[in-house]
C-alpha cells in the first residue's frame, strides 16, 4: 500500500443560495496503487469559474451534478511521478478534469473526471488553465463564432476583468473593434481593463449608471455584446444595441447564487425592436475545433498583443474560500489555487 495521503474536498451539501465554505468538506485517505496502465499525478493548480456553481445543483444540465459525497470537480494541471503507462512517464506536465485534490490516478482514457492530455514543454503549466484553455476558447469561440464581430464594431463586454471576459474583449481589438468597452466592478479592475489590456473604455458597475454609461460610450448602439453577468447589466445593454447587434450568453454569475430560479430579462422586446439575436453557447461544442484557437491565441501572446491575468492563491485547505472569490468579485483575471510545487 502506498503510504501517501490524498487531501481531498468533498461537496458535503448542497448549496441553498450563496454557496458557503461549509458546503464542502476535507478529508484524507490513501493513495491508492497503481494497476496496470495507470500512473500518478501530484495535482499543482486548481481551476475555478462561475460554472461550477451551476455544477452543485441536482438539476439536469450540459454536465451531470456533482453527488453528495463526491471529490468537487474541477479542471487541473499537474505532474506524473509515478507510471505504469507507457504514454505518460514521471515528470510530464499533465491536464485534465481531476477534481480538488492533491493526488489522482488515471489511465489516460478520456472521461468527465477521466482522461488527461500532456502539456506541451515551454509552457508554464499554468497558463492551459486560463489563456490557453477552457478560458482563452470559451472567450475565442464565444465572441469570434457566436458574436461574429465586424471590423468597425463596437463591442461591450461584462465581467471584463474575469478570466474570459478579459480575453473576449482583447480579441475584439485585435480583430479590428473600433471600440471595446468593458464592464467590471471596482476602480482597480477597470484601470487593469484601460491600462494593462488596452481596452478603451470601463464602466464601473459599483459606482456609476450601466445605462447612462453605455449610453455615453456607445452613442450609436453596441454591435457586440459579450454578456457573463446576466441580470441588470443585460437589461441596460438591451436597451443600448445597435440594430442588428448580437448577444452572446456566455454566463450570467449574478444570478448564480440566487434561491430561486431569476426573472428573465425585462427589457427582451429590444431584441425584436432592433432586431437583435441573443445566443448561448457552451465551449464544449467547440473542443473540436480548439487546435486552430490555441494556435491563434498561442500567437497573440507569443507577440504581446494579448494579454493574460491569473489571480493565484496558494494552499490545499483554501480551496473553497478560493472558489468563493469568484462571487465576491475579488478576482481580477484567472482565479487559480496552487496547491504543490513539481516534485521532479
Amino acid at each position: 500500500m502506498s503510504n501517501r495521503m490524498n487531501g481531498q474536498w468533498r461537496l458535503k451539501s448542497r448549496p441553498e443560495g450563496m454557496v458557503k465554505e461549509t458546503d464542502f468538506e476535507y478529508v484524507e485517505e490513501p493513495v491508492e496503487e497503481l494497476g496496470d496502465n495507470e500512473f500518478l499525478i501530484r495535482n499543482l493548480y486548481l481551476a475555478f469559474e462561475p460554472a461550477m456553481r451551476g455544477w452543485l445543483n441536482d438539476v439536469k444540465s450540459y454536465v451531470p451534478p456533482v453527488q453528495i459525497g463526491e471529490v468537487m470537480r474541477a479542471g487541473t494541471v499537474g505532474q506524473v511521478i509515478e507510471s505504469n503507462n507507457e504514454n505518460f512517464a514521471p515528470g510530464d506536465f499533465v491536464q485534465g478534469q481531476l477534481g480538488w485534490q492533491e493526488y489522482a490516478v488515471n489511465n489516460g482514457e478520456m472521461g468527465l473526471m477521466g482522461g488527461v492530455s500532456k502539456i506541451q514543454p515551454g509552457i508554464p503549466p499554468y497558463l492551459v488553465l486560463s489563456a490557453l484553455g477552457g478560458t482563452g476558447l470559451t472567450a475565442y469561440f464565444g465572441l469570434l463564432d457566436v458574436g461574429k464581430p465586424n471590423e468597425g464594431d463596437v463591442v461591450v463586454v461584462s465581467g471584463a476583468a474575469g478570466a474570459t471576459g478579459s480575453i473576449a474583449g482583447q480579441i475584439a481589438r485585435i480583430k479590428g473593434a473600433s471600440k471595446v468597452v468593458g464592464i467590471a466592478g471596482g476602480a482597480e479592475k477597470c484601470a487593469w481593463l484601460t491600462d494593462e489590456l488596452g481596452f478603451d473604455s470601463a464602466i464601473d458597475y459599483k459606482s456609476e449608471d450601466v445605462q447612462v454609461r453605455l449610453n455615453e460610450e456607445c452613442p450609436k448602439g453596441i454591435n457586440v455584446f459579450f454578456d457573463n453577468v446576466g441580470g441588470d447589466i443585460l437589461d441596460a445593454a438591451l436597451l443600448n444595441m445597435a440594430q442588428n447587434g448580437r448577444i452572446v450568453l456566455c454566463g450570467g454569475i449574478s444570478q448564480y447564487n440566487e434561491s430561486g430560479l431569476p426573472t428573465g430579462p425585462r427589457n427582451y422586446m429590444q431584441l425584436v425592436i432592433r432586431r437583435c439575436t441573443m445566443q448561448g453557447f457552451i465551449v464544449i461544442d467547440y473542443l473540436h475545433k480548439a487546435g486552430e484557437a490555441v494556435k491563434e491565441l498561442s500567437a497573440w501572446i507569443a507577440s504581446g498583443e494579448l494579454k493574460h491575468g491569473e489571480d493565484i492563491q496558494e494552499g490545499i485547505e483554501n480551496t473553497p474560500k478560493t472558489f468563493l472569490r469568484l462571487f465576491e468579485g475579488k478576482n481580477v483575471g484567472k482565479q487559480l489555487l496552487k496547491i504543490a510545487e513539481p516534485p521532479l
